[in-house]
Formats: C-alpha cells, sequence, structure tokens
C-alpha cells in the first residue's frame, strides 16, 4: 500500500511568499488524513494535489495559524456536494472552538463529527493506529503517531509445494494458521514483518514523548522554527530549534526527519544545514514536497520535490526579460 507525505504548507505562524501555513496531507491507500489546517490550506490543495476527500482531519492545537482554515474547507465541502462524513479530532477544546464557529460554516449535510481527544488516546483505522502523543508547548498540544499494524511474514510458496502441499485453497490454509497434510505455517511462513510508523510533532519544545513515540519511526516530521543563535526564543516560545530536533531524531533513531514550522527569517538551507551536522537524514520540505516511504523492505524513504511550471527552468529559445530603460 502506497504511504506519502504531501507538505501543504511548512510555515511558522506567519506564511511567506514561499510557504504557507502549517498543513501535512497524509495519503496512504485510498485515505486521506489531513493534519493541520492552516489559513489558505485548501487553496494550496487546490493548486497542487487537489481538494480530496478526506477521511480524518486532525488538529495538533489550537493556537489560530493551525486551525483558521479548517471553516472554509468543511463549507467548501459541503458546496462540492461531498457525501462522505468526516471526522475532525483535536486537543480538549477543539469542539467548542467549532461549535463555536457554526454560523461560518453551518450544519453540513455529508455529516461532521468532532472529537476531543485526550493523551495517549488511539483512533484505529483499519489495519492503523493513530495515537496522540503530548508535547510542550505552553497550552494543551498533541503531536501524533501513525502505526500501521505488523504484516504477516512472507509465504514461501515453492518450499510449500516441496513439502507436498497442492497450490490453492490449501496455500491460503497455511497463510491463515491452519496445519496442512502435516505441513505447519511456521515452516512455509516468514517472521512477522513491520508496519511503518510516522510521527508528527505539531509545535513543541524538545520533549522525551516525542523520542518515546518515534523511535524506529520511518520518518519523524518535527517542527524547526529557529536555528540555535535563537535558542532562547524558542524556549520562551515552546519551540524548538533545528538542533534540538536533530538530536530528538537521532535520539530516537528514526530512518529520516523532516523539518517544518520555519519562521520567515529564514530560507531553509541554514535549518537544514544545522540540523545535519547532528542527524544526517535531515530534509526540509518545501510547500507542495512530498516523502514517499516505501514498505521497509523496499528501501528508504524519499524526498521527492515539486514539479511545477515556475519551478522549471525556462526552454533554451525562450528570451529573458528586458527591464524597461
Amino acid at each position: 500500500m502506497d504511504l506519502s507525505l504531501f507538505f501543504a504548507g511548512t510555515a511558522g505562524s506567519v506564511p511567506s511568499a514561499r510557504r504557507g501555513l502549517p498543513a501535512l496531507l497524509i495519503r496512504r491507500g485510498s485515505e486521506r488524513i489531513l493534519i493541520d489546517c492552516g489559513e489558505g490550506t485548501q487553496r494550496q490543495l487546490v493548486r497542487s494535489v487537489g481538494l480530496a476527500d478526506l477521511t480524518d482531519i486532525f488538529l495538533t492545537h489550537l493556537h489560530a495559524d493551525h486551525w483558521l482554515g479548517l471553516p472554509g474547507m468543511l463549507k467548501s465541502f459541503e458546496l462540492r456536494d461531498r457525501e462522505k462524513p468526516l471526522t475532525v479530532h483535536g486537543p480538549p477544546g477543539t469542539s467548542a472552538l467549532l461549535e463555536r464557529l457554526r454560523p461560518v460554516y453551518g450544519r453540513p449535510r455529508y455529516g461532521l463529527t468532532i472529537r476531543d481527544l485526550e493523551p495517549d488516546e488511539a483512533i484505529r483505522r483499519d489495519d492503523l493506529e493513530i495515537v496522540a502523543i503530548s508535547v510542550r508547548h505552553g497550552t494543551t498540544a498533541f503531536g501524533y503517531a501513525l502505526v500501521e499494524d505488523a504484516r504477516p511474514g512472507r509465504f514461501d510458496a515453492e518450499l510449500a509445494r516441496r513439502l507436498g502441499v497442492t497450490p490453492g485453497p490449501d496455500f491460503g490454509r497455511l497463510q491463515r494458521g491452519e496445519t496442512v497434510e502435516g505441513v505447519s505455517p511456521e515452516q512455509v511462513v516468514g517472521e512477522e514483518r513491520a508496519g511503518r510508523k510516522v510521527v508528527v510533532t505539531g509545535d513543541t519544545a524538545p520533549t522525551d514523548s516525542v523520542v518515546v513515540a518515534a523511535h524506529g519511526a520511518d520518518v519523524l516530521v518535527h517542527e524547526a522554527t529557529f536555528a540555535h543563535e535563537d535558542a532562547a526564543r524558542a524556549a520562551a516560545t515552546g519551540h524548538s530549534t533545528a538542533r534540538q530536533a536533530a538530536q530528538v531524531a537521532a535520539d530516537a533513531e528514526v530512518a529520516m526527519l523532516a523539518l517544518t514550522h520555519l519562521s520567515s527569517r529564514y530560507a531553509g538551507h541554514e535549518i537544514r544545514d544545522e540540523a545535519r551536522a547532528v542527524f544526517a537524514d535531515t530534509e526540509v520540505p518545501r510547500d507542495f514536497d512530498t516523502i514517499e516511504i516505501p514498505l521497509p523492505e523496499r528501501g528508504a524513504p524519499q524526498l521527492v520535490r515539486w514539479e511545477s511550471p515556475q519551478r522549471q527552468p525556462a526552454p533554451p529559445s525562450a528570451a529573458p526579460l528586458q527591464s524597461p530603460a
């Protein structure tokens, strides 16, 4: 099953010309899970991968830069004749906040549920569990760990044949754990294979809860609002520096660190370089970039840069624009 992270907004509290406010779209098979919905998120999605029928929305906390785009998006779904029900999850206070905003988006016919989560509460979606992680941000704030169930071991069909099992229904019985013709599943089914894990911190100062939740994760999406030179400001505002986020990734032994929520004072390369001095497998996605996460046995996560006409070089025949005299 495909799994990818689409970065719809990677700025800190203030958008810039190149970075929108926080929003991360997780695409897994047919599931579309949005984490945070800053102002302008629906336009960011329309400009890029489209405004999909989201299956769930999770808010990390109730600072306006992380949810202000939500009322408009909820109304847009109604105007687009959405039929599939939608659940918005968030920390305590989410339901009260969105209830006060009912005059803005009304009571959608598609069925809207708003749920306040408790720390460590888990939401089950088939073979995926989404767990709320308490983080440090001066207000009630959650990160989220998305953890796939372990998968059955690989079935060795050739070995099963050699042991006398007839291909067909008997192969299915073996894979379901039954013994067939004296052949046990343990003889032909390999060890259980790990699922994938993604952890998204939202806004947070460095905290052990993230280190524990992210241990062994395929990707840790961690905020890095500031560079180390502004560590005092980071501490005062409940944020992290790039160096601190990289140390969390190193301690958690993750495969890849993706840094987001960058202050508009930085271009991005200085945040990346600072983090890579501590944790080499660090990326700083731009808006509309994607991280593809294959199954563990098929390779490591990969950052895929967004291709758009604005980012592509002009063709050789194109003449440069001339400024008026």
